[in-house]
């Protein structure tokens, strides 16, 4: 939920590009609203036992001093109990530490409803830092601490490079294409309480748990619990987001590919895609 907040902030601050100064040269309150579709639900690079498509609506306001709230409401396609499978409100500033580096402060709230079938359920408060530094590429380091029910940080080393395509129908228009590359380390508490949450969920629909296997399900729990609590790498991702833009805005589609490292909980070495198409409107 944090990143999708976190990329209707970077994307409309693209999209601000075009239209964020006034007529006078000088910053305006920007507000901006947005629909997603993604195929899966990630948390940096992870994926939950079951698929979780959703749609999600974007809502974010900008001030001229950099600061900015942002809300999104989600539902996930195949959730039937609920109208909303989530929705998560947040605020921040962004600021020029020099005319290349920028710096960002961000806090998230998620609402989640009970039985939630999403990795990071657990994680329901965030408080964000990240550092940018922009020169031919974007090249930045985030790190986050999640809190709620579990206790867990994750550190994102990042690169990305903006393409501008070129015009598709007029002077007025551009294709852009950002290849951007991460890789993601942090611990996973967050894991723990998803196993048994979803052994209560499961448990719900009458679904069987499978027997536990090798040293018996206390020592399968205790391998979880020392590895979840250990710092170590859980995925490295390129994502693909083809946009086209205009001056008050731009429709994207994107594919990101993630690899859990080998430590991750969930799909450890196995290649997940998520596809997402998106469209933001500036006011």
């Amino acid at each position: 939920m944090k990143h999708i907040i976190a990329l209707s902030v970077l994307w409309l601050s693209g999209l601000g590009a075009y239209a964020q100064e006034d007529s006078t040269g000088g910053k305006k309150v920007t507000f901006t609203a947005g629909a997603m579709y993604t195929s899966d639900a990630s948390y940096y690079g992870q994926r939950a036992e079951e698929s979780l498509p959703y749609v999600a609506a974007i809502a974010s306001i900008r001030l001229p001093s950099g600061i900015y709230f942002s809300g999104v409401g989600l539902r996930l396609l195949n959730d039937s109990a609920n109208i909303v499978s989530a929705s998560a409100a947040s605020a921040g500033i962004s600021f020029n530490i020099s005319k290349k580096l920028v710096a960002d402060l961000s806090y998230t709230h998620t609402f989640f409803p009970s039985n939630s079938p999403f990795l990071h359920a657990a994680n329901t408060d965030m408080a964000s830092a990240s550092l940018n530094y922009e020169y031919w590429m974007t090249t930045g380091v985030n790190v986050d601490y999640a809190f709620g029910k579990e206790q867990d940080v994750f550190v994102t080393l990042g690169t990305e490079k903006f393409i501008n395509l070129g015009h598709l129908f007029s002077q007025k228009d551009f294709v852009s294409l950002t290849p951007l590359l991460e890789v993601v380390g942090g611990t996973q508490h967050f894991y723990e309480t998803y196993v048994t949450e979803k052994r209560l969920r499961d448990s719900l629909l009458g679904i069987l748990p499978i027997p536990p296997v090798l040293g018996g399900q206390d020592d399968a729990e205790e391998t979880t619990t020392t590895t979840s609590t250990n710092f170590s790498l859980l995925s490295w991702n390129l994502k693909l987001p083809l946009a086209y833009n205009r001056a008050n805005y731009l429709v994207e589609a994107a594919c990101q590919f993630s690899v859990p490292g080998k430590k991750a909980e969930t799909g450890a070495g196995k290649l997940n895609t998520f596809l997402s198409l998106s469209f933001y409107y500036q006011f």
